[in-house]
């Protein structure tokens, strides 16, 4: 259990560093005025903290730092969250003030928006497709050989697949195949399309389509969708602008894992609802040991339906993202459900 002069010497530590990315002395402690302490005091009281692990000395100053432990101390003890100025919450409301049908486009801008925000990297991921119905399939013929096929599914998911016409089918009769496939398709979850299709759909395009199997086929390999969900990066190279990434040899791994994307889908997997935080270390990936990841997910209606994270250092204004993710996360579960569920 830490004293009351311990913990305000850690809260007074842990906000500098945060502000100015230099390492904290006992002559800089001396001069806030919220402390009144000889310097003897204060060098003792961060002796203590050092011993017991919540800072740590740099190799180039003989100030300290937080350390991961004094991270996580002072994001579960001693944060309060910021209250928002009212140009960052007209910010965040900017992002549903167009009316945005599309859950994808949504999140794209608010992935752009949360990071010009931050001025971290921002990572939103979109509903699962595997567990979404098809709401409705739209073809839209490009020429006599080519279409487009638009999903639509019932989170707002939207998908377009460009695919070459089969031999022997006339675009005249693209209407015909989207409204029987509209007619038995609307509400079915993406995993049973197939079974359903060659169960029941196959007879009806046999009776009222010539080539039906080449129909059958296209339709098939256009229904066939990911199993994962899709992933919206903002401000992917933001985190060169912190100054303890600036050495580029030290956050190139970090770069590649942010390229590759797919790396994020497991730091995402069964995050519970709510506000969590990683640090450093916790997010048990060597690339991300100096990181620090903010999750939040957000619903329509009870279901939670995709994560919202802010990827930064573990300097990070801790305080200040927390509130941006919580009220962002709010917003767009109200927003969504409104437009699922009207």
């Amino acid at each position: 259990m830490l004293t009351d002069r311990q913990l305000m010497i850690l809260q007074v530590i842990i906000d500098d560093f945060i502000r100015s990315a230099q390492p904290v002395g006992s002559r800089t402690l001396s001069k806030k005025n919220e402390i009144a302490l000889s310097s003897a005091t204060i060098r003792n009281v961060m002796a203590d903290l050092e011993e017991m692990g919540f800072i740590e000395k740099t190799h180039t100053s003989s100030g300290r730092v937080p350390s991961e432990k004094g991270y996580r101390y002072y994001v579960d003890h001693l944060l309060s969250p910021q209250q928002l100025e009212l140009q960052d919450i007209s910010q965040i409301h900017s992002i549903f003030a167009d009316r945005i049908y599309e859950l994808e486009k949504l999140v794209q801008k608010s992935a752009q928006i949360l990071s010009e925000m931050t001025k971290y990297t921002a990572i939103l991921l979109g509903p699962a497709v595997k567990e979404t119905k098809l709401k409705r399939l739209q073809i839209i013929p490009l020429n006599e050989e080519a279409a487009v096929a638009v999903i639509i599914t019932d989170t707002g998911y939207v998908e377009n697949r460009m695919f070459t016409l089969p031999p022997g089918v006339q675009a005249s009769q693209l209407e015909k195949i989207v409204n029987i496939f509209n007619d038995r398709l609307a509400n079915v979850p993406i995993t049973k399309l197939k079974s359903k299709i060659e169960i029941e759909v196959a007879d009806i395009l046999k009776k009222h389509i010539e080539n039906y199997e080449s129909v059958l086929y296209m339709v098939l390999n256009m229904l066939t969708m990911s199993d994962h969900e899709k992933i919206f990066f903002g401000g992917k190279s933001n985190i060169l602008n912190q100054p303890e990434f600036h050495d580029l040899n030290k956050v190139r791994s970090l770069l590649d894992m942010i390229e590759r994307e797919d790396s994020f889908y497991d730091l995402f997997k069964g995050i519970p609802k709510g506000i969590h935080v990683k640090i450093g270390k916790e997010n048990q990936v060597s690339e991300m040991e100096n990181c620090s990841l903010i999750t939040a997910t957000y619903s329509i209606g009870q279901e939670s339906v995709g994560t919202i994270a802010i990827l930064g250092p573990t300097r990070m204004e801790y305080s200040r993202v927390i509130s941006i993710v919580d009220i962002l996360s709010h917003d767009m579960s109200i927003a969504l459900t409104k437009l699922y569920h009207g």
